[in-house]
């Protein structure tokens, strides 16, 4: 037997045996595997490789690109307005503004950070990311658009540009008749497992969340309607945008509504660019369980026939009556431009409402437009450190009767630090919260892909936690870390009655001095 032929073999052995590694991957070996705890993180030291961090931009090159006009018209109606429903309205415009519009206020560069020891700058984005590592890319298929040519696009927030990849009458059939705008977003897990390794796959997931709402919001703001797609065939989609290896399809997102300025179809030849997908770092380390828990979410073209509706989420009631919320007229455009994940709050004396909590929690949990939205996953518990008028301690959320229910009562500022990993911001923040994903109950309705809803649901959750506090004057931040074990035996939760997946903190920020406008 020559040499090659038994490198060829072990080659193939090899391959077998990492497939089935990934095929016996779920949702719950996943997610048990990536818990911390005292003694995970103690067993498993991490030094970053700063020399091989991935870039946080990918670009096409050898692809035409187009100008996105600079300075859109800021979207004016309400952020609280926006959040609660109500749909603002764009001016009479073009295809190029409208779609400048709409990513400034989602997508875009909003500001940066300098650190004083390097003077390296970096930037931060309207739509919020674990570490500001950025794994979500905006990939958007046009129909229809005034002075726009039909294509599919990919987004560079590096420049406000859009690189067109392909020219002519593409169109992705998810509904009975096209949208004028579908926008695919991908997430690039590499780049959060460089920092935050096999636990990384639920911050891409988180990611996804926030940017969905940003995009959704920013649609809602200049008037017009979204509508989530999760249940898609995977590679389908990865194969029709042409995707590089490393970034996967997670949501798709169609927009339609009076605003968008369209015009009469033509017919185009199609035209694909495709491009050359720039290389993120010079080597990319394989985590096996990021690869097998999304081979194991992943659907194929046969199982995406239908959607099968969840169970309702359980219902009850608590013994506090939420008060009428907090308003503000603080313009949407503002709010989104100006959201910022806050490096720390003030603590002592100063204290929150109860109205604006209110609001906040109001905003947080309308329902949200999604194939598999019918039924939420998420409940939140509270951690009230300073708010006027609610006595501090621990809370449940019962969101359809706007009420709390007192889970336990006392200062709860040590806790909710220590169960953050010990970072103090949760407990300087006048409230933290948990969100408690029901995990079984979404994989009994969608498989394992029903993992990927879960956390899609706490980062629009997340996001909408950010956009209601900038609107009244308080900060946010959203904390990825955390003893899961510990936060479950702290609410005295079951295991079917769920599992943490998200934590969050919303008080008055410390300024921070590093940024810059």
């Amino acid at each position: 037997m020559s040499f090659d032929v038994k490198i060829e073999q072990q080659l193939r052995i090899c391959l077998r045996i990492r497939h089935a590694r990934l095929s016996t991957m779920t949702w719950r070996k996943y997610h048990e595997s990536t818990q911390h705890s005292v003694e995970s993180l103690r067993q498993a030291p991490h030094v970053l490789d700063w020399a091989n961090m991935p870039d946080p931009f990918r670009h096409y090159e050898g692809v035409p690109v187009l100008d996105l006009p600079a300075d859109p018209p800021i979207p004016e109606t309400p952020a609280l307005e926006v959040l609660h429903g109500v749909a603002g309205s764009a001016p009479p415009g073009d295809g190029p503004t409208f779609l400048s519009q709409l990513l400034f206020y989602s997508a875009a560069i909003s500001a940066s950070k300098r650190v004083p020891s390097t003077g390296y700058r970096y930037a931060l984005r309207v739509n919020p990311s674990s570490g500001n590592l950025h794994p979500t890319e905006f990939h958007f298929l046009t129909r229809d658009l005034t002075e726009w040519p039909d294509g599919l696009y990919h987004y560079l927030p590096s420049a406000h540009m859009a690189e067109q990849r392909a020219k002519g009458g593409l169109e992705m059939k998810l509904a009975d008749s096209p949208a004028p705008i579908v926008f695919v977003l991908t997430s690039i897990a590499w780049r959060e497992a460089w920092k935050y390794r096999d636990r990384a796959y639920r911050y891409c997931l988180h990611d996804i969340g926030h940017a969905w709402q940003a995009l959704a919001l920013a649609a809602r703001a200049i008037g017009c309607d979204s509508f989530a797609v999760g249940h898609f065939p995977d590679d389908e989609v990865a194969q029709f945008c042409r995707l590089h290896e490393d970034e996967w399809p997670m949501l798709i997102v169609e927009l339609r509504g009076r605003s968008i300025p369209v015009r009469e179809p033509d017919a185009c030849e199609t035209v694909w660019y495709g491009g050359h997908a720039n290389q993120l770092s010079k080597e990319r380390i394989p985590y096996t369980r990021i690869d097998g828990i999304h081979d194991a979410a992943k659907l194929s073209a046969r199982a995406c026939r239908g959607i099968s509706p969840a169970e309702p989420a359980p219902t009850s009631s608590g013994e506090i009556k939420l008060p009428p919320p907090a308003s503000s007229k603080r313009a949407f455009g503002e709010v989104a431009r100006m959201r910022r994940s806050a490096l720390d709050f003030l603590g002592g004396r100063q204290l929150m409402s109860l109205t604006q909590l209110s609001a906040i929690l109001a905003a947080a949990t309308r329902p949200f437009l999604a194939d598999f939205a019918g039924a939420h996953f998420i409940q939140l518990y509270l951690y009230a450190h300073r708010v006027e008028g609610l006595e501090p301690g621990v809370y449940r959320l019962w969101h359809e009767r706007a009420e709390l229910e007192q889970i336990k009562s006392g200062d709860q500022r040590v806790a909710a630090a220590g169960l953050s990993l010990g970072q103090e911001l949760a407990g300087n923040a006048c409230v933290a919260l948990s969100m408690i994903g029901d995990l079984a109950r979404a994989v009994r309705a969608h498989g394992d892909r029903g993992y990927r809803y879960v956390h899609f649901e706490a980062g629009a959750i997340g996001h909408r936690l950010y956009l209601a506090a900038e609107a009244l004057g308080l900060g946010a931040t959203g904390i990825g870390a955390f003893y899961d074990e510990e936060v479950h035996r702290y609410l005295n939760l079951a295991p079917e009655q769920g599992q943490v997946v998200y934590h969050f903190a919303i008080g008055y920020p410390v300024s921070d001095p590093r940024l810059e406008a």
